[in-house]
Order: C-alpha cells, then sequence, then structure tokens
C-alpha cells in the first residue's frame, strides 16, 4: 500500500514537472525563436508605438476611415477581454432589427450608394473580434472614403490590394482585407496628403 502510494506521487511530481514546468518553457522558447511576432501578439507598431494587434479589430467610424465589421463584445466593441458574440439566432427579429439599423447606418453615410451591402459589414462575427473583413466590404466602402476624405479612389483601391491577405497555401480559406493595418496605411496618407496630425485612434471609437 505505502509502496504503491510513493509511486503515484513519484508519478504525479514527474508529470507535474513535465507537463508544468518543461513542457511550457520549451514551448515559450521554441515559440520567441521560431515565431517571435506571433508569439508575442503580433502587435503593430506605428512610429515605434504599439496601436494593436493585427489578430484583435478595433471599432471605426469616421466617416473617412474603413469600417470594421460589427462587434457584440460587452461593454464596449472588440473587448478582448470579453469575446463572444451576440447568440441571436437568424430567426430572431432582434437580430433582423439590428441589420437593418446596420445597413441603415452605411447608407445614410454614402446615399449614392445602391448597391447590395456586404453581409459582413452588418453581422458580427462569433468572437467580436474579427480584424477582417471581405475584399467586397472594404470596395463598398471606397466611395464613401474617397468623398469624406478627399482621397482618389484609384489610390484607395491600391490600398485595399496591398493590405489584402491572400488564402492559406493558395486554396484555404478566402482573400480577406485587416482593417487596422488598412486604417494605418490610409491614416499615413492623410498625413502626407493632408499634413494630419496625431494617431489613428482619433479616427476611432471604443
Amino acid at each position: 500500500m505505502i509502496k504503491d502510494i510513493k509511486t503515484a506521487l513519484l508519478l504525479f511530481l514527474i508529470l507535474a514537472v513535465l507537463t508544468g514546468l518543461i513542457y511550457p518553457l520549451a514551448m515559450t522558447g521554441i515559440g520567441q525563436v521560431l515565431f517571435p511576432h506571433q508569439a508575442n501578439g503580433s502587435l503593430i507598431r506605428q512610429h515605434g508605438r504599439v496601436v494593436g494587434s493585427s489578430l484583435i479589430g478595433q471599432y471605426f467610424r469616421e466617416a473617412r476611415y474603413f469600417w470594421s465589421r460589427p462587434s457584440a463584445t460587452s461593454p464596449v466593441p472588440y473587448n478582448g477581454a470579453g469575446s463572444g458574440a451576440s447568440n441571436l439566432g437568424p430567426n430572431n427579429p432582434v437580430l433582423a432589427q439590428h441589420v437593418a439599423a446596420r445597413i441603415k447606418a452605411l447608407k445614410a453615410e454614402d446615399p449614392a450608394e445602391i448597391g447590395p451591402v456586404p453581409v459582413d459589414l452588418v453581422t458580427a462575427s462569433a468572437s467580436g473580434l474579427d480584424p477582417d473583413i471581405s475584399i467586397a466590404a472594404a470596395l463598398y466602402q471606397i466611395p464613401r472614403i474617397a468623398q469624406a476624405g478627399g482621397m482618389d479612389i484609384a489610390t484607395l483601391r491600391h490600398l485595399v490590394q496591398q493590405n489584402t491577405t491572400k488564402p492559406l497555401l493558395g486554396f484555404i480559406g478566402e482573400p480577406v482585407v485587416n482593417v487596422v493595418k488598412l486604417n494605418l496605411a490610409l491614416h499615413e496618407r492623410y498625413v502626407t496628403a493632408h499634413g494630419a496630425r496625431g494617431s489613428l485612434a482619433k479616427g476611432a471609437k471604443s
């Protein structure tokens, strides 16, 4: 009996050291050596200052910037500490109301746009943190941004193309546009063209 207890305790200690200490340290070390950017949060820096992460979206509502897809996190959109969805089913009238309100807001900012609204501009992701939108969602916003920001449409299309991520291995998933990176690139154009000052945070509300 005592021998069995000693054996069990010894195995427990060995497994605790392996899985609770050696394995985490080894994985952390490998991550820092081989994938330091990803291991440290895929942080985005602007002029030496951390302004976000390429994995977490931000809430933009100024007309001259691209808008992210909606976020249902609480108490603020894109709350990394409270990832989650609204959990409203497709037959829930509240979801229909939310979508209708988002379409109305998009149309109000760009009344001349009569085309269909891309679905990812009016529906939240499951995590509420998705930083990406479809190419269609980015292109849909270009007329509004061109008018509000005095930016050339061709330039905006080029920025979208530059910030488009292709499918993994060329066929897994769909091309997506990272809104945070795209708006940072756009902000730099505003600084150059119009002498804008300050950080992009002035164009975002969170």
